[in-house]
This record gives structure tokens, C-alpha cells and sequence, in this order.
């Protein structure tokens, strides 16, 4: 869950490289019509008192539609600027809150509504973390009923009940249960924090990964009714009180624990709520929306930070300590670790106008919210498995902390053994450990243990796609890229190009068989191309650059279309870890050219030249034939004046070349042509990307060298 989450944000990341521009006065308008409408708690009410509270209900969330409407008319722009420099303390003010003390007394809501807890406790026991799965979808019907028999508007769950039935939803999730998971959070959504997070935590997923419309509106509609729900709990104050001092002793007093929760919930709401901003629409004032709601989010979580030091400080007794515990790490510890993947400069920024991005207190802030025993645990451990099997891959230098992510997913495995998301994360370790066959067999598994979301059939079909590509079994790799390009809508641009790349690969005879046209594919790719946040994604805008050869009325095909494209999302670490997968590219790699010296020149040759040599030098590497390797990189950098479009293969060569120093111990030649690479090239395809990855390299560089 939390690791295609993650991919979804390093589309945005490498579309943007920042979240500046990033202010209160939007938050300030938001919270401020939320906190005006939160409903008094009132223990008793007659039927008259209900009839009048429900009107009035509709008729303040009319008049909060009609506001929302006046925001978006408004020159966020102009507030964004003028607010930037503000100091935290607004923040405050904004929220309408202040933040929970270590007030140990329960909240009136727990007081008020045992019902839910008497009827869940009948069918399950989760306090020890240990859930009956097999009676989990009784357990579901059960308390689904149980919340049938008293809708009044009144009635609220308790903490408890909230945080055990929430964690049977999320075991349901886990093993592929999602319409149970559903189903059992949905009743209380609008009543109970936990519940609403849970359930707009799902469709908001579910949204984010099939990239359709009305899953992305019914993923706003979620999250903002559990946006509403939290404000609900959070400690109301006056606009005076909120501009005093935080942490002072008379507001830590009469907060109860209840609303500590409702803080770390209503910042994961907020997330969710930037995350479906940036694809909602493509203008650049739902980017600033986003940005802002992150931002928030972000300093909610460094105040309850704050807090849970004094309740650790003071050793005060919770019931439910480690919960908010939990959710205080899985936060920090994602915003510290997701923003030490940035770019030095981006870093800076961030960090000037209160961000932080230490990759260091990222990691143990999860470790040590994975090994706790909280509800969050769960989510830390997935965390921490996208870093190390995804983004360490995509976005870093390939050199992934597998036995930290198998010892983190084997208790996992145990419990979850046809869990898709395990099943899922195994094969991608097998994967990067060279287990070629394995993860195969493994992706396939995952594929079989459930049909109810097919958006994980997507993930794994496009692991499989890559796997015959290392393997160059390419009627096997077209097989996968059609199926993404029929039932995925998440990179049609990407989908497509790959399709064809697959298809440039094979015989004449072959691609006549499939009843395609490679150059129809090609033209096609230029308007598929989408936005998110109002900016191209990367890898469509470098597919799209490339099909335009196809675009003239004499089309020149492009040269290893698809293992170029390998190269671009990193496949070569992968296929490093064996001999004979590296020796079968090379074969291809030297016969392509081969091709190329025989044909007569163009326009396009150099380029082609440089590319090839690239690969090569790639597989040379992996190979350990360093003196090649080297020669091979050296012929595309003297080849850089000479090259017309693909700008980009100088970069990444000399990226290759300090990796290819440090592999023999020169480690201040390595470093050099690091930053080389980043200061002296500019305006070039997937600059983003490699940015991201000497970031990653210098760190972990840096960091051995100090060691």
C-alpha cells in the first residue's frame, strides 16, 4: 500500500524538485470554516433536538460548499507569497487548535458509547496484535450489523473499540480482503477518527492507483468527510489562545489523549488529501493546494513529536500511548526519509522554510515504529520496504539493504502468506538479489491469490514485463506491456512506448504476427502524455522525444529502444547480479553496433553511436572488463559537442564513470565526476532523475568515507 504510495510521489518529486511557494493564509481558510462548524457534543437529545441539529447540519455544509467555491476563486498566488515568510506560531492559528498534553483523563465520547465495543469484543481480541484472520469476515458482518442498530447522530465509538476494529480492517486489507475492510470501517466514518482515516486510506489508494475520474473524486469526497470527522475530536481554542504559546502548561492540562489521536489522524488525512490534489487536475493552484496541505501536515506532526518527548520525559502513563507513538514515527520518519531523497539545493530551501530531510532519523524513526506494537507497526515495515526495494532502485544508486528488508517482511510473510503486498514485496526482493526465475514465479503467485483489485495485477504485470525484457524474452515482455496498455490508466505514454520499444526488438515476421504496426505505436505516444500537478511526467515527456522519429514522413528507428529504456529506470544494478543475463545484453548490445557501422549516416548517428556505447559500457561494468568499460564511457563524453538530441547520454555517462572509479578505489575521481555531472549540465531529458541519484550516491559516500 504504502509502497505504491510512494511511487506516486516520486512522480511528483521529479516534476518539481520543491514544495516552496508553500503557505497558511489557504489552510487558515480552510480550518477556519471546519473549526466554525464543528458540532457541539451534546449527550441527550429528544427527537426535536435531532430533526433541528440534522437541518441545520445540511445547511452549514451547504454554506462550507459555497465557501470552498469563493478559495478557489481567490489569487492563491498573491497568499502564498505574502505568507511564506510567516513564522510557525500562525500555524496554530490556522488549525484551530492546540496540540494534546500528557492528560491522561478519556474523552466524553469514550464515556458516552460502549455499544460498538460490547459487540466487537464478542468476535475478536486484537489487543495483543495477534488477529483470528479466518474469523476476521465474521467478525466484519458482525460489527456491521452491531452498527446498524444506533445511528443517532449522537452516538460516537471510543478510542478503544476504534483503534481494535481499525486494525482487524487493516489485517482484512492485508489479506486481500478489501471490500471486508471496507465494509467494516464505512458505517462509522463519519463518527469515529480511526475509522474514517481507515476507510479514506483505502479509496484514496484505490484511486491513486487505478487513475479513474470517479475513483479519484469518490477519494476527495472520502477524505474530506474524514478530514471532517477528526476536526471533530481536536482540541477547539480561540483565535488568541491559538497564537499563544504551544506547549504552555494550562492548554497541556485540559487536553485528553483523544485529541492527540485526532492530530496524527487529521495530518495522514492530509496527505491523502495533497496526494489526490496533485492529480486531480493539471493547474498549478491545486499544486500550491497540495503543497500547503503537506506543509501542515508537517508541522502537526513536529509538534505531537514535541509532545510525545514530554510524555516520554515525564513518563506518563497512556492507555494508548503507543499508538500515537506510532503514528508519530510513521510520520516523521516518512517526511524525513522521502525529503533526503531531494537534491542538495532542494534540501536547502526546504529546510529554510522548516522542513527536514535526514535520511538517518528517517530510518530509525520507522525502525523503531515497525518494531513496536502499534497498528502503525505494519505500515512503518512497508515504509521502510518501498525505500529499500523501489525507491532506493529507481530514484537512488541500485544498492538496496536487502537483508534488512528480508528480515523486516518475513514475520509478515508468516502472517500474510497469499497477502498480495507481501507476495509482492518478496518477489521484488528476489528480484534485486538476481533470483530471476524465482520472482517470477512469485509475481505470478501474487496475480492468483486474488481478483478483487486488479490494480495489483497492474504491479506485477509490469514487473514481469521487465523480467523478460532482463531475459530477452520479448514476445513474453509484449504479452505484459499490452496488458498494461489495455488495463492500466496510470502511464498510457509509457505503456505504449514500451510496447512498441518491445516490438522494434523482435523479427518482421514476429511483429506481423501480433497485428501491430510499430511505427502507428510510436506516433501514438505524443498524445498520451498526461500531467500531474499541472507538469509532464519525466519518463512520458523523454518517451514522448523519442517517438518523434516516427513523427516524419520517413521514419529512422530508433536503436535498443527498449533496453535504453532499462537503463533509464535502472534495470543494469539488477541485471548485474548475473553473468549470463549480462552477457546476453552485450551480445544484442554489439550487434546493434555492428548494424549501426554498416548503415549509411544521418543525422541521428552520433547520437545512436553514444547510446550504444553507453550500454555497452554498462554491461562492461557489470561484467568487471573496467579498461572496456572505461573506453566506452570516454567516447560518448568526447562526443558531446557532437551530439543533436539525446543531450542527456553525456550526464548519466560520467554518473557511470564515477560509479566505474569507485569500484576500483578511486574515490576522489568518483566524487568529481559526480559533481561534475551535476553542475555543468543542464536542460537535458531525465535530469530530475540522475540529480536524485548522485544526491543519493554523495551521501552514501560521504557517509562511508566519515565512517
Amino acid at each position: 500500500m504504502w509502497g505504491w504510495f510512494s511511487l506516486r510521489w516520486k512522480v511528483s518529486t521529479e516534476s518539481h524538485h520543491t514544495l516552496s511557494s508553500l503557505s497558511k493564509e489557504e489552510q487558515l481558510n480552510e480550518d477556519m470554516v471546519t473549526s466554525a462548524h464543528r458540532p457541539s457534543e451534546v449527550t441527550h437529545m429528544n427527537k426535536g433536538e435531532i430533526e433541528k441539529e440534522a437541518k441545520e447540519e445540511k445547511e452549514e455544509e451547504k454554506e462550507e460548499e459555497e465557501e470552498e467555491k469563493e478559495e478557489e476563486e481567490e489569487d492563491i498566488f498573491e497568499d502564498a507569497l505574502e505568507t511564506i515568510s510567516m513564522p510557525h506560531h500562525t500555524d496554530m492559528a490556522t488549525s484551530s487548535r492546540h496540540l494534546p498534553s500528557f492528560d491522561t483523563k478519556q474523552s466524553s465520547g469514550q464515556h458516552r458509547s460502549s455499544l460498538m465495543s460490547r459487540s466487537f469484543n464478542a468476535f475478536v481480541k486484537t489487543i495483543s496484535g495477534k488477529c483470528i484472520l479466518d474469523q476476521t469476515r465474521r467478525t466484519s458482518v458482525a460489527v456491521k450489523k452491531s452498527s446498524d442498530l444506533d445511528k443517532s447522530p449522537s452516538a460516537k465509538v471510543d478510542l478503544k473499540s476504534s483503534l481494535e476494529e481499525c486494525e482487524v480492517a487493516l489485517n482484512l486489507f492485508l489479506s486481500n480482503k478489501f471490500k471486508d475492510a471496507l465494509e467494516l470501517l464505512q458505517p462509522w466514518a463519519k463518527e469515529s477518527m480511526y475509522h474514517a482515516l481507515g476507510y479514506s486510506t483505502i479509496v484514496v489508494l484505490q484511486a491513486i492507483m487505478t487513475f479513474e475520474q470517479q475513483d479519484i473524486q469518490n477519494g476527495i469526497s472520502a477524505v474530506r468527510d474524514a478530514l471532517h470527522t477528526c476536526q471533530k475530536y481536536r482540541k477547539k481554542c480561540t483565535v488568541v489562545e491559538s497564537f499563544s504559546s504551544f506547549l504552555s502548561r494550562g492548554s497541556l492540562e485540559q487536553t485528553n489523549e483523544e485529541e492527540m489521536h485526532a492530530e496524527i489522524c487529521y495530518a495522514e488525512c492530509l496527505l491523502q488529501k495533497a496526494a489526490l490534489t496533485f492529480v486531480q487536475d493539471e493547474n498549478m493552484i491545486n499544486f500550491i493546494k497540495g503543497g500547503l496541505k503537506i506543509r501542515t501536515s508537517y508541522h502537526i506532526y513536529k509538534d505531537c513529536l514535541s509532545i510525545l518527548h514530554i510524555l516520554q520525559k515525564n513518563k506518563v502513563e497512556q492507555q494508548f500511548f503507543s499508538e500515537f507513538e506510532g503514528g508519530v514515527k510513521l510520520g516523521i520518519g516518512t517526511f524525513n526519509l522521502m525529503l533526503s531523497l531531494l537534491p542538495a539545493r532542494i534540501i536547502r530551501l526546504l529546510e529554510f522554510i522548516g522542513f527536514s530531510g535526514n535520511r538517518e532519523l528517517g530510518l530509525r524513526q520507522l525502525h523503531e515504529g515497525a518494531s513496536g506494537r502499534s497498528m502503525r507497526s505494519s505500515l512503518c515495515c512497508l515504509t521502510i520496504l518501498s525505500f529499500h526495494t523501489y525507491i532506493s532502485l529507481i530514484l537512488g544508486t541500485g544498492e538496496v539493504n536487502l537483508m534488512e528488508a528480508e528480515n523486516l517482511l518475513a514475520p509478515f510473510l508468516q502472517q500474510f502468506p497469499n497477502g498480495s503486498l507481501m507476495l509482492f514485496y518478496h518477489a521484488r526482493i528476489e528480484l534485486l538479489k538476481g533470483n530471476v526465475e524465482k520472482a517470477q514465479e512469485v509475481f505470478q503467485k501474487c496475480i492468483s491469490v486474488q481478483e478483487e483489485w486488479k490494480q495489483f495485477h497492474h504491479l506485477c504485470y509490469w514487473e514481469l514485463m521487465w523480467i523478460n525484457i532482463f531475459q530477452q524474452n520479448w514476445m513474453k515482455a509484449f504479452y505484459y506491456s499490452d496488458l498494461l496498455c489495455k488495463e492500466s490508466k496510470w502511464s498510457k505514454a509509457t505503456y505504449v512506448f514500451l510496447k512498441a520499444s518491445i516490438l522494434s526488438m523482435l523479427s518482421a515476421e514476429e511483429v506481423a504476427a501480433t497485428n501491430e504496426s510499430v511505427v502507428t505505436l510510436f506516433r501514438q505516444v505524443d498524445g498520451l502524455k498526461q500531467r500531474i500537478a499541472g507538469k509532464s511526467i519525466p519518463t512520458e515527456k523523454f518517451a514522448v522525444r523519442k517517438s518523434r522519429r516516427y513523427s516524419l514522413s520517413t521514419p529512422v528507428k530508433l536503436i535498443l529502444p527498449a533496453l535504453e529504456m532499462m537503463y533509464i529506470w535502472n534495470g543494469f544494478p539488477i541485471v548485474s547480479k548475473r553473468r549470463d543475463l549480462s552477457e546476453n545484453l552485450l551480445i544484442t548490445i554489439e550487434e546493434a553496433e555492428a548494424t549501426l557501422q554498416s548503415q549509411n549516416r544521418s543525422e541521428y548517428s552520433v547520437d545512436d553511436e553514444c547510446l550504444v556505447k553507453l550500454l555497452k559500457g554498462c554491461c562492461l561494468k557489470n561484467l568487471e572488463r573496467p579498461l572496456q568499460a572505461e573506453l566506452c564511457f570516454n567516447y560518448v563524453i568526447q562526443s558531446e559537442k557532437l551530439l543533436k538530441f539525446d543531450h542527456y547520454l553525456v550526464p548519466f555517462t560520467m554518473f557511470e564513470l564515477a560509479f566505474l572509479f569507485k569500484s576500483q578505489g578511486e574515490m576522489d575521481k568518483a566524487m568529481k565526476a559526480l559533481e561534475f555531472a551535476r553542475s555543468n549540465y543542464k536542460d537535458y531529458s531525465m535530469e530530475s532523475r540522475l540529480h536524485f541519484r548522485i544526491q543519493a550516491a554523495l551521501q552514501l559516500w560521504r557517509k562511508t568515507s566519515s565512517d
